[in-house]
This record gives C-alpha cells, sequence and structure tokens, in this order.
C-alpha cells in the first residue's frame, strides 16, 4: 500500500512552477497549475530530461532539453501520443504537500 511522504509546502511552489522532490528514492516533478498540484516521474522519455527543470504550459509540462510535452494530469506524452510518464497522487494538508510513494495505476 502507497505512503504518502511530506515533500514541500505550497508556497515553495508557485503557480506556474514546478519542483524536483524525492519520494522514496523516486525523482519527482511536482508543478502548480493555478493552485492544483500534479507529480509525475522527473525523467522525461525522449533522453531522460528533467521534467521538473521544464516550462508549465497550460496543463502540461515541456522538457527543457528536447521540447517534448507531457499532461500534467495523465502523464501522456503529447508529442509522442502512445507513451506516457509515470504519475504520483499529491495530497494536500494544510499547507503541506504530500506525494504517493507509488505510482498510480492506469
Amino acid at each position: 500500500m502507497a505512503e504518502f511522504v511530506k515533500v514541500a509546502t505550497k508556497e515553495e511552489i508557485p503557480a506556474g512552477a514546478g519542483k524536483v522532490v524525492e519520494v522514496g528514492g523516486t525523482p519527482v516533478a511536482l508543478f502548480n497549475v493555478e493552485g492544483k498540484f500534479f507529480a509525475l516521474h522527473n525523467t522525461c522519455l525522449h533522453q531522460g530530461g528533467p521534467l521538473g527543470e521544464g516550462q508549465v504550459e497550460d496543463n502540461a509540462v515541456r522538457c527543457p532539453w528536447h521540447g517534448w510535452r507531457f499532461d500534467l494530469s495523465t502523464g501522456k506524452n503529447l508529442t509522442v501520443p502512445d507513451s506516457q510518464v509515470a504519475r504520483f497522487s499529491v495530497k494536500v494538508e494544510g499547507d503541506d504537500l504530500l506525494v504517493s510513494s507509488e505510482p498510480l495505476q492506469d
């Protein structure tokens, strides 16, 4: 059963920004889209770019290395639709952000 781990506070991730956190040894990119938080595996499927350093555009993140885009709600790649990165549940408890230690199963 997945546990939730506190990784940040809401004020650490302003709207439109991302932050790389670690959950049980896994690098996770945590994003704020207008007060809603999303978490994806931090590694781009193309060549391993750091998604947490990417630019948030609408409800997607663009990898800073080669521009591949991933939907933040689903983890699906918007450049190559048959691939996706793992996504994780996010809980907000007061000002704290908690991320599941296990990826969501689709």
